[in-house]
């Protein structure tokens, strides 16, 4: 079994089959971005792309990937250039500790692709099911509305 990650295909063994995305991530592949929160998809802080959709990690099984790509936080940047939607979290200092940020970034990256110009109800919808306890709510908007205007000003 392989699996199509950031771009590159990944050799995932047999005996991996059982394990969570997540946990293939992690403990095998060495990609440490998507943190391990609840274990049960309630915090979000696993949350990558799974064929451009998010998904939490920790709830789908490695074998039920098959060919659809995964996009984590790792495969975002191109090279030294950060994602637009990176860029603004650094630009609106919206971290503080940090542990939900993968999951939250990954999850506005969803939303831009889908609505370039999202509404603050919008925003608020798509990051509903990430748990942040640093209070960054204001700067994740402000984050976010950032990237949508940078991504409207550069070209594809």
């Amino acid at each position: 079994m392989n699996i199509l990650i950031n771009g590159v295909r990944r050799d995932a063994a047999p005996a991996w089959k059982d394990d969570t995305l997540l946990s293939v991530l992690r403990e095998h592949l060495g990609l440490c971005g998507s943190k391990f929160g609840c274990g049960m998809g309630l915090c979000g802080a696993c949350t990558v792309l799974l064929d451009g959709q998010p998904q939490r990690a920790c709830l789908v099984p490695v074998a039920d990937i098959g060919k659809r790509p995964v996009t984590t936080i790792e495969g975002l940047a191109q090279g030294d250039k950060l994602h637009p939607v990176q860029q603004a979290w650094l630009d609106e200092t919206v971290s503080q500790c940090g542990y939900c940020q993968a999951g939250q970034i990954m999850a506005a990256v969803a939303l831009l692709q889908t609505t370039p110009r999202p509404t603050d109800a919008q925003v608020d919808t798509a990051l509903a099911g990430h748990l942040c306890r640093c209070g960054t709510q204001q700067r994740v908007r402000a984050a976010i509305h950032r990237a949508a205007a940078q991504m409207a000003r550069s070209p594809a």
